[in-house]
């Protein structure tokens, strides 16, 4: 890993890190990677931070320099949850009713959103 700096446990005992470099890497239990989302989705990040992973098994990501979250499923492209409202998302935390915390470190404050 290059400066990573989120983890978020992923499905069947595997791990999602966001690093500095500008990418998130996703490893499974064997703790072997499978996959770098930048290289798997074509997505060019800025500066990920918060990583989650929700019960379908999409991943979830807060950009800080584009001040984005992205939702990067199993199977198609990637969706943009998040587009305004956001100083410099840090943290994230998905609950299995469908909300999403932001932890938004340019306000001092959690915003939630439903998706």
């Amino acid at each position: 890993l290059q400066g990573p700096r989120y983890v978020s446990a992923a499905p069947q005992g595997g791990f999602v890190v966001s690093e500095e470099c500008g990418d998130v890497k996703v490893f499974m239990s064997s703790r072997k990677l499978l996959c770098s989302l930048s290289s798997k989705y074509r997505h060019s990040f800025g500066n990920p931070a918060g990583v989650c992973v929700d019960v379908d098994g999409s991943i979830l990501v807060a950009d800080e320099q584009r001040r984005t979250v992205h939702l990067f499923p199993e199977h198609g492209a990637p969706v943009c949850l998040v587009s305004t409202g956001l100083r410099r998302p840090a943290g994230l935390a998905c609950s299995s009713f469908g909300h999403l915390f932001v932890a938004d470190a340019g306000e001092n404050c959690v915003k939630v959103f439903k998706y």
